[in-house]
């Protein structure tokens, strides 16, 4: 080998490596990135369930033998292939890499998962168009180019509503019922029979087709398609020879369901739920088991897949360099240019993979571990019918993915989806191609299938990504940052948007308690000083948590059944509970209350009436939190709205208080009549407290009947 061309292989196997790398980045969201969405799983555990899962089935599953044209893009004649034609092609094939990877860099800094598949697609058909001029032919196959296209309407669309029926089901079945967690022990179980069925069928033809063919040729079995989909004119008669799906298949993927189920329900018989609260709690719980199940099977299946979108053409400029110029339809994928691969992958998934995780989790809807699995088993599903030969789609995992989360998502209502950022997304799959295609061409065209023009122009093309980066770097989130799960629980993660919303009512209900303290010692004769301080310490809290949870909102981190303008709303009715209850206690703090012991007992009964408001409005705001979390079924709504009329019940028994209160002060306070009238004031914004919570609940009904 010309020491030329030994500078051009290390080259391209940097390219192949930031290739793999930005494979990583950007594809590992489909993975994890819903388990981090729904807290089944922290970033970091994530981030190293990925890379594990990745590198296993990237290294151990990968098929030994890759097609040299990926996706069947290219129709090349391999018979009458000239070595003139092979080297230009190893020019386009190094170019079409470099471009994809850095149009995947560009969407990753931005967290836009885009398809790494239709990237490398992209580069390819933009350096084809190239080729047909050089050397007057066609080349371009666009009927597969058009099933691409295709695909971002279909496999969204079906993964979509596959993840909306799956949830739909389990919303009805289980988390509709009276008793969620006893109802999930014995039915989680069935449900998950048909989900280890389509992973068990799944695993074996989309991760395990590599170590079938291996089988195969190392004479363990005698016909590798006893166990794989034949690849054309096959047979819906599993018992056929051309099987579509053989019946070893079935057969070994119902074994699994079946013990897998069995499993699951033995565990479930012997799970005692300690420290998760009534209802649907403890059904997430259940559901994060087989989410992260499934999760590690995308993983899995991911990097078996995706590893050649990586050293698929890399295998192909590697054979045509070390061969002199040859060029065949498969190549041997040697066992370091797998690990290049491979290791690639998990390192892209360990450093950068958590910007496009962040988008997938959280910025197109709010994940449950319900949710979380409804859109796993739909975009496993879609996928995997995609893929069989008699279909034979070249479809996106994310592009699926993604539809199956906007899928769940809808199933809570349209309002549960944030169409902003799945505008972005789609507008980022549909500019893969082009922007792919572009830059390929650009680097194909400056290389001039010169080695001397190609060792400069990539380098130069690295710098200018360095560059590029460099200059963005202030809006970087540092590795070690994102990783540090800063203000959560280490298992549950960081707190959704309503979980917030709660955290701040609890803060409003905090106050409400310190002036009921203050209340009753000002109406015992006693100092109420150190309640006066602690209320305006609680109101102070409420605030800041108010002005996070503003920021936040305006941030966009979240997403919400209402819009920014009607939550702000919400936030500003339920904050102004906690300022009436710091005006009572300033009130108290301006004069000594009327000394009459009856009035001041009624002025008791008065705080302790409102107390109560506020004690089951914040139980309102808990079931609004849970009704968020449990994809906003029928018996949460049902809840929310009998708690709703508890606090206008509250309201009215407060309201009936103060004005015997009221009418008793004024009756009998002649003799002292200012300070009557201060006590008098003192009920009205106790009155206001009250008022508040009725006001504040109330805003929650439009989510109760829509």
């Amino acid at each position: 080998m010309e020491p030329i061309m030994t500078l051009v292989l290390i080259l391209s196997l940097v390219v192949c490596a930031y290739m793999a790398w930005n494979i990583g980045a950007n594809d590992v969201a489909n993975a994890m990135g819903t388990s981090v969405g729904s807290r089944a799983l922290t970033l970091k555990q994530a981030v190293i369930v990925a890379a594990v899962f990745e590198f296993a089935g990237a290294f151990f599953a990968g098929d030994a033998v890759t097609d040299t044209v990926r996706k069947g893009i290219l129709s090349v004649d391999f018979e009458t292939v000239t070595n003139a034609f092979a080297n230009d092609l190893m020019y386009a094939f190094i170019a079409a890499m470099m471009a994809a990877a850095v149009w995947l860099t560009i969407a990753t800094r931005l967290g836009l998962p885009v398809s790494t598949t239709h990237s490398i697609i992209g580069g390819i058909v933009g350096a084809g168009l190239v080729l047909e001029v050089q050397h007057s032919t066609s080349l371009i196959d666009w009927e597969v180019v058009r099933k691409v296209v295709m695909s971002w309407v279909a496999s969204p669309l079906m993964g979509g509503l596959l993840a909306f029926f799956t949830f739909y089901v389990v919303r009805g079945s289980i988390l509709e019922a009276e008793n969620p967690i006893e109802r999930s022990k014995w039915l989680a179980p069935i449900l998950a029979i048909p989900t280890f069925f389509v992973l068990g069928i799944a695993l074996q033809f989309k991760a395990l087709k590599g170590f079938f063919s291996r089988a195969e040729s190392n004479g363990w079995i005698e016909n590798k398609y006893d166990w794989l989909p034949v690849k054309e004119n096959g047979s819906w008669d599993p018992m056929a020879e051309n099987a579509w799906i053989p019946m070893n298949s079935i057969v070994l993927a119902l074994i699994i369901a079946i013990i897998s189920s069995g499993i699951l329900a033995y565990v479930l018989r012997n799970y005692e739920f300690k420290g998760e609260q009534e209802g649907f709690h403890g059904v997430e719980r259940i559901f994060v088991w087989l989410q992260v199940i499934t999760a590690a099977y995308v993983a899995f299946a991911h990097g078996a897949n995706d590893r050649s979108n990586a050293i698929g053409p890399m295998a192909a400029v590697y054979q045509i360099i070390s061969s002199g110029g040859e060029l065949a339809a498969k190549a041997d994928v040697p066992t370091w240019l797998v690990l290049l691969g491979s290791a690639g992958i998990a390192i892209g998934v360990m450093t950068w993979g958590y910007r496009v995780m962040d988008t997938i989790g959280h910025k197109i809807t709010d994940i449950t571990p319900t949710r979380g699995f409804a859109a796993e088993f739909g975009a496993a599903t879609t996928i995997l019918i995609f893929s069989m030969p008699f279909l034979a789609v070249p479809v996106s995992t994310t592009h699926t993915l993604v539809g199956s989360v906007v899928g769940v998502g809808l199933a809570g209502g349209a309002k549960n989806v944030d169409f902003r950022v799945f505008g972005k997304i789609v507008a980022s799959w549909v500019a893969s191609l082009p922007a792919a295609g572009f830059g390929s061409i650009v680097i194909y065209v400056a290389s001039g299938s010169d080695p001397l023009n190609l060792l400069v122009i990539i380098p130069i093309a690295f710098l200018m990504v360095g560059y590029v980066l460099w200059t963005t770097r202030d809006s970087e989130v540092f590795v070690e940052d994102a990783l540090a799960d800063v203000g959560s629980d280490t298992e549950k993660g960081a707190p959704t948007y309503f979980e917030l919303f709660h955290t701040h009512a609890e803060a409003v209900e905090e106050t409400v308690n310190h002036m009921l303290d203050a209340v009753n010692a000002a109406a015992e004769g006693e100092d109420a000083s150190a309640a006066i301080e602690a209320t305006n310490e609680a109101e102070l809290r409420a605030d800041n948590i108010k002005n996070d949870l503003r920021a936040t909102v305006g941030a966009g981190k979240w997403n919400f059944l209402t819009s920014p303008d009607e939550f702000f709303h919400m936030l500003a009715r339920q904050d102004r509970i906690a300022d009436y209850a710091q005006n009572v206690a300033e009130q108290l703090s301006f004069r000594p209350l009327y000394d009459n012991s009856e009035a001041r007992e009624l002025l008791k009964e008065m705080a302790g009436a409102v107390a109560n408001t506020a004690a089951i409005y914040e139980d309102t705001v808990a079931e609004l939190r849970d009704l968020t979390m449990s994809g906003y079924t029928r018996a949460g709504r049902e809840r929310l709205g009998e708690l709703i009329d508890r606090v206008n019940l509250a309201e009215h028994e407060a309201d009936l208080v103060e004005s015997r209160a009221a009418g008793f002060v004024f009756s009998t306070g002649e003799e002292d009549a200012l300070a009557a009238v201060h006590m008098y004031r003192v009920l009205q914004r106790l009155d206001d407290v009250a008022n508040a919570c009725e006001s504040a609940a109330n805003g929650y009904l439009s989510l109760v009947h829509n």
